[in-house]
Order: structure tokens, then sequence, then C-alpha cells
């Protein structure tokens, strides 16, 4: 009988590509990892990895498991969830996963509306960069998550994972206003759009502001400036937009922001300009657990608390 816990190590190691990779995602020693791989290849009775350098590679006859694998770990969350419908009563920790933005302008208000109707249920947020999320989903740190796509950045499905649409946001050039305006446009879907191009490449020798590297944000910047013609001279890195904002006041740059990111007027030192192009926001979580009604509820509650000025999400963007 094969062992489902060996089949989790199996997928992962098919995402990771290495043992010492799954070994500090699971909370594993690498040592322990490939002991309990070797056990699954006798249970299986064939080889299932190969090794190529300091990577491993898997036998197409893993691969074939792999997909096994997901559609086991899928129905195990769907029966988690029958389980947990038929109990009756919310109760217990919910692990929640949010990208900073979200945490500040919604999560909040969907943590009220959740106690309201399920006091007994726990939930605790961990602020996560979306490109975290898959891995902390998959390896059981995080039962459901806010992540967000744009544009410029689409993301394959993540196998063992499932999402909802939430909301979509507009996007702004964030650039510093001439003297004496200060003015900004209300943020929001009914704001007028501008020639995406023409307002970035203005812009092309300004310096830029971007988040880190690695995250969804950086990524969008660089390809919107290189779409426009250009690649944006970084001076800062910065993750928070009200810093991000702050910076741009006093001339430091110039940055591309989401709605959920402008908090309120500015003060004089702030013009943004909307962008043909959006954020969109999507509620994540195990492929099987969209009915768990721990899982359910917060979702509710994260669609009640939306705000109303946000747009609905681009159908098929």
């Amino acid at each position: 009988m094969l062992d489902v816990r060996r089949l989790r190590l199996l997928r992962e190691l098919a995402r990771r590509g290495t043992i010492a990779a799954v070994a500090e995602a699971l909370a594993y020693s690498p040592s322990a990892v490939s002991q309990q791989l070797a056990v699954l290849e006798r249970e299986a009775g064939l080889p299932l990895l190969e090794r190529t350098g300091r990577r491993v590679r898997l036998t197409p006859a893993a691969q074939n498991l792999v997909g096994h694998a997901e559609a086991v770990l899928e129905r195990l969350e769907r029966a988690g969830a029958d389980l947990a419908e038929a109990r009756g009563g919310l109760a217990g920790v919910l692990r929640v996963g949010a990208f900073p933005t979200a945490t500040r302008a919604l999560v909040p208000a969907a943590l009220v509306h959740l106690a309201r109707r399920h006091p007994a249920l726990e939930p605790m947020v961990h602020e996560t960069d979306p490109a975290a999320v898959a891995h902390a989903l998959r390896a059981g740190d995080l039962d459901v998550a806010l992540v967000h796509t744009y544009d410029f950045v689409p993301t394959p499905p993540e196998p063992g994972l499932a999402t909802r649409p939430l909301y979509g946001e507009a996007m702004y050039l964030a650039a510093p206003a001439e003297p004496p305006s200060g003015a900004w446009p209300e943020p929001g879907p009914a704001a007028p759009v501008a020639d995406q191009g023409a307002v970035l490449r203005a812009h092309r020798d300004a310096p830029w502001i971007t988040a880190t590297p690695g995250t969804l944000c950086h990524t969008m910047t660089l390809r919107a400036c290189r779409a426009a013609g250009f690649t944006p001279r970084v001076r800062h890195r910065i993750d928070e937009f009200a810093t991000v904002l702050a910076l741009v006041a006093a001339g430091q740059g110039v940055a591309v922001v989401p709605q959920l990111g402008v908090t309120g007027p500015p003060g004089a030192g702030v013009a943004l300009t909307r962008l043909d192009m959006e954020r969109r926001t999507e509620i994540a979580f195990r492929s099987g657990a969209g009915t768990h009604p721990a899982v359910a509820a917060f979702a509710a509650s994260l669609r009640a608390a939306v705000p109303p000025d946000l747009a609905v999400p681009r159908a098929g963007a």
C-alpha cells in the first residue's frame, strides 16, 4: 500500500527538483526525505528517481505516480471538507495568507464579518507574497490565501491548487507633480485611461521605484516598461506602497501602483495617471478544499468586504 505522506514528498520533489528544497519546504532533514522516497520506491516495486548531479529526475513511472498523487490528495481534501460539514459549527484555526495591501485594506473587514458569523473560528493571518503562496498551501502552512496576477505577469495553473476570482484593481503611474498641481484622479474603474505606452515612455529617463526582485510587483513594472520600449533605471526597491508614494512625492522617482496602494490623497507632490492594465486578486486553496466550511466561510467574508469601487476582474484576463 502506498503511503500518502510519501506521495506528497514525491509530488513536492517533482515541483522543486532537489531533495534539499523539499526538505526545507516541509521541515524535514534531507536524509529523512531521501529515506522516505527510498521506502516509496520499494513500495512501488520499481525505480522512481534518477540522479543527475545535485538534482534528482523523476522516472516516467514516478511522473505518472505524481499525477495519481495529485488526484489522491485532492480527494483527501474533499473528504476533510465533507467531515467538517458533517460535524457542523466552525471552530479551530484557519491559517490565512495575504499580501500587504490586501491585509490592510480588505482583511480586517473580512475578519469582522467572519467573527460575527463564526465566533469559534480562529483565523491566523500571515503576510505572504503571492509568489510564496503555492508552496505554503501545498506544505499545509496555509489553508487559504489571497494571490494576485497582473496583465504582464500571467501565472500558470499550480498543480494541487485552485483559485476563485475576487476583484480587480486599476493601476496607476505615480509621478512627482509639477507645482502647484497636487491633485490626482479619484482612484477606481471610472478614472479615464491614458495611452499606457506613451505615459511610461514619457518617464523612461526618470529613476524608477519598484518592489523587491522576486515579487510579482517587481516583474510587472519591468515587463510593462519593456513592452513600452525601454528598461527602467531602478533607484529604489520598496514593497510598501505608502512608502513608494512618499518617495515619489519627495522627487525620488516614478512607480506603478495599484488602486489599493492608494490609501488616500497624498497631498502635493504626487500625480496619478491611470494605465490600461489591471491587478486581479484571487482566493487560493488546495484543490478539493473549496467546499471546506471554514474556507468557504472566509471566502464569503472576503467577498462581503470588497469595496464597491473595485472593478470586477476582466473576463479571460
